[in-house]
């Protein structure tokens, strides 16, 4: 079954997405509420009228949160897959660009066209099954039309169909060990096999990845509580752990007390 390009969200309460692996460009337009993307390179907060392009192949954490009002958060995301990208580039006649270097969750300048784009598909959020197929790769294809419009510079973010290099472990690491994936998408993100990974990251620090990020991730963990007064409650996901049983037990076992009496002294 082929899977919808366009998502609509609407959340009524304050909602903490697990860590993911960016897929596909996402091109969000933010209804009401707020959003905070939590990324390698920092943070970035949206609100209500903001329209973000966040690119492919990147690690990102959102925060969900209704308004001040009390209106709850929507939005409503069309991602411009690879194979529509493609599509689109053959069509035009787009060969390779430069590589883009800009940031990796853009905030956009609002115009007329984009915003007219955006109101022409919230009606679907009623009328779900009015939204064909046919309908979605049309508005994919505006999608892409205004993007470039409004920023040329983003031909080469958009038409770049290359996989992710080899870059520094140690850098890339050091920025994403808070980040709860898979072992396969750290290797694949750092541009390598899962084996070449695994032999690149003894030689790097001296241990196992999974050794190392457990370690990471319950320093970090213990900096926030004892030096930022954070509970563990509100720790032990920002950090990369699943929940806070196996948070509490890891905690323990590396410095001999639970979160809570370290928060304490």
């Amino acid at each position: 079954m082929r899977k919808s390009a366009i998502l609509y969200s609407c959340y009524y309460q304050g909602t903490f997405d697990r860590e993911k692996v960016v897929e596909e460009h996402a091109l969000t337009f933010i209804q009401s509420g707020t959003v905070r993307f939590t990324t390698p390179d920092g943070l970035k907060n949206y609100q209500a009228g903001d329209m973000v392009l966040v690119s492919r192949n990147q690690l990102a954490r959102g925060e969900k949160s209704p308004g001040s009002s009390g209106d709850p958060f929507k939005s409503v995301t069309i991602y411009l897959t690879q194979d529509a990208l493609r599509r689109y580039a053959a069509e035009k006649g787009i060969d390779a660009l430069p590589r883009y270097s800009g940031p990796r969750i853009l905030g956009l300048t609002p115009n007329a066209f984009l915003s007219a784009f955006f109101a022409s598909l919230l009606p679907y959020y009623d009328h779900p099954g009015s939204l064909t197929p046919a309908l979605q790769d049309l508005k994919t294809t505006e999608a892409i039309e205004l993007l470039l419009s409004a920023g040329p510079a983003l031909r080469g973010l958009l038409f770049d169909f290359s996989e992710p290099h080899k870059i520094d472990l140690e850098s890339f690491m050091l920025k994403n060990f808070e980040f709860n994936v898979a072992l396969t998408e750290f290797a694949r993100l750092s541009g390598r096999s899962l084996s070449t990974f695994k032999r690149d990251f003894q030689k790097a620090f001296a241990l196992t990845p999974e050794k190392w990020l457990k370690t990471q991730r319950l320093e970090k963990a213990y900096y926030l509580i004892k030096e930022k007064h954070q509970k563990a409650s509100d720790v032990y996901l920002r950090v990369g752990f699943e929940n806070l049983s196996h948070f509490s037990t890891a905690f323990k076992e590396l410095y001999g007390v639970n979160p809570s009496a370290v928060g304490e002294r």
